[in-house]
């Protein structure tokens, strides 16, 4: 079982902006020293303002790895003014819009951990068009719409070494409960007959590389 994050990592997590709860962070932690052990890069998809990143980069460091993450930094769907999601905190007065990057690099300065992430400012698929290599582990959790949760599926579950896991956030079975892309993308996964379930926590699913394809 992987160590827990020290405190000073748990804290800076709850004091950065973003959605996450604490107990699927620790999963998420979890996970991501789970993979780490492959030696292959850490790689997450949707930074917004960098509280998993920072989760990611602990496990990252203690592994002697980098984690990656992808975002262009505009915000999503459900982020853009007059939505339930928008902070207007985080929009750029100069070009009124969304950019969530300054403060992301202030999130991971704060935590003493930009040594440990390379930050990839790009939308998903074109980013996932050019990477070149495999990674240890893939962290769903960008766009929610059918075509940004199964285009980020397309582009970056092929990259998953065998043996590496792929996690994705904001999985809700109940319609009630949250939009369905992530679910329907958890479904393909584990259809495709290339992904194991490991552990679900809330709506955080952990599936594992065991057979070919997507």
């Amino acid at each position: 079982m992987a160590a827990e994050p020290k405190p000073e990592i748990l804290a800076a997590f709850q004091a950065a902006k973003g959605f996450m709860p604490v107990g699927e962070g620790l999963a998420l932690h979890t996970a991501a020293a789970d993979a780490a052990a492959l030696g292959l890069p850490l790689l997450e998809v949707g930074t917004y303002c960098g509280r998993s990143t920072i989760l990611l980069a602990d496990a990252a460091r203690a592994a002697g790895v980098t984690a990656l993450t992808v975002d262009h930094h505009r915000g999503s769907e459900e982020q853009q003014p007059g939505w339930e999601y928008h902070d207007p905190t985080v929009v750029d007065p100069e070009v009124g819009r969304m950019d969530t990057l300054p403060t992301f690099r202030r999130t991971l300065h704060a935590a003493g951990l930009e040594d440990h992430v390379v930050a990839l400012v790009g939308r998903s698929p074109q980013v996932a068009a050019v990477w070149g290599g495999k990674v240890g582990f893939v962290f769903i959790d960008g766009g929610h719409t059918d075509e940004h949760a199964n285009g980020d599926y397309e582009g970056w579950a092929p990259h998953v070494a065998e043996g590496g896991l792929l996690v994705i956030h904001d999985v809700f079975p109940d319609p009630a409960h949250g939009g369905q892309a992530p679910y329907r993308v958890y479904l393909r996964a584990l259809a495709s007959g290339a992904f194991t379930e490991v552990s679900v926590t809330d709506s955080l699913r952990v599936l594992r590389r065991t057979g070919t394809g997507i």
